[in-house]
């Protein structure tokens, strides 16, 4: 008998699985042919503790001593610009980050390819830092096997039934599990409802990526990633390329999400408009699936409805840069023990809030 079943094998279900692992035996079910394949792989990967909700913001700044001790950080730094016809946008995204004004002349030599024509304001935090996605998820997925857990991918899940002992959970082949544990990203309300549990109300939203070649003569390695005013497009460096988004939020059911090219090429002009470098080709492009519970927050714990049935979703953007302190938050209710965020900010992440 499994004492934990987790079914999802992206960050979420990882990070769950690893805490849970020192309670009892955990089993892991991804559905794809690889762990993290949906918005797990697709994460723009970047450690920004003011980014988010205020609970959000509190998992962010509680995860940073485990993500330093793990070696997952490195440099980067975030920027936010913008120009005088979006000044009141500009305003609106400086309020809710912690970034400190700079020159416009500071903006362009962080970021070269600016045009100091056109961008007229500037904030700056040195403070944000890249994540290495892989290594983290490696660092969970480690932790479940040494504990004696198991992870296993291409592991769909078509059925579940409640029994005298806990679940019956079909894919595949069966697995009996005292305990499950919903970590299925954009999937999350399709699980419960197998599950016989009314869903709570989470909504997928894709987002789209192009990836770029660097400017001619210039590495963007050390360069920030960089947000325009109003949300309207974000680029960051990759392995010597930049990624470029149109941070777009289309709602979607759930799917294997891909770019709408359309919306790119929306995208890619709104992020021409403050730059020197025209978009001349891609070299890739894809999108992910962000999913949120109606108010924002995270939804952490088990279900009013039927304790057996735990919640670890509704991650949206904050997935990889929140997971060691959302997974720390699960283990200590699951377990009993006292928490160690402020009970204001454990209610507003509880699934009971949203029934």
């Amino acid at each position: 008998m499994i004492d934990f079943l987790v079914i999802g094998g992206g960050i979420a279900g990882l990070s769950a699985g690893a805490r849970l692992s020192a309670l009892g035996r955990v089993h892991v079910l991804e559905a794809e042919d690889a762990l993290g394949h949906h918005a797990s792989g697709r994460s723009a990967a970047l450690y920004e503790a003011s980014y988010g909700k205020p609970a959000v913001q509190a998992l962010n700044r509680a995860s940073l001593e485990f993500h330093t001790a793990a070696g997952v950080l490195s440099p980067r730094g975030a920027m936010l610009v913008g120009r005088a016809a979006e000044a009141q946008a500009y305003q609106a995204d400086l309020m809710g980050m912690t970034l400190s004004p700079i020159s416009a002349q500071e903006a362009c030599d962080l970021f070269p390819i600016l045009n100091p024509k056109v961008v007229d304001r500037a904030a700056y935090d040195p403070a944000a830092q890249d994540i290495d996605t892989d290594k983290l998820m490696q660092h969970f997925a480690r932790t479940i096997r040494q504990n004696g857990g198991q992870v296993e991918t291409k592991r769909r899940v078509s059925m579940i039934a409640r029994t005298a002992r806990g679940w019956a959970v079909t894919a595949g082949e069966v697995f009996e599990c005292r305990t499950l544990v919903n970590a299925a990203g954009a999937w999350v309300d399709e699980i419960a409802k197998l599950a016989g549990l009314e869903p709570l109300g989470f909504q997928p939203y894709r987002r789209s990526m192009a990836r770029i070649p660097a400017p001619d003569g210039l590495s963007p390695a050390t360069w920030p990633m960089v947000f325009g005013a109003g949300d309207g497009w974000y680029a960051k460096p990759d392995a010597g390329a930049l990624i470029v988004s149109p941070s777009e939020e289309h709602p979607m059911a759930p799917h294997d999400a891909w770019a709408d090219d359309m919306v790119l090429a929306e995208g890619l002009a709104r992020y021409e408009a403050y730059v020197t470098e025209p978009v001349t080709r891609l070299l890739a492009s894809w999108a992910g699936l962000r999913t949120f519970a109606p108010d924002r927050h995270l939804v952490l714990g088990p279900d009013p409805r039927d304790p057996g049935f735990i919640w670890c979703a509704g991650q949206g953007g904050y997935g990889f840069q929140s997971s060691p302190a959302a997974s720390q938050l699960l283990f200590e209710v699951v377990s009993g023990v006292q928490t160690t965020l402020p009970a204001e900010i454990v209610r507003k992440l509880t699934p009971a809030r949203l029934l």
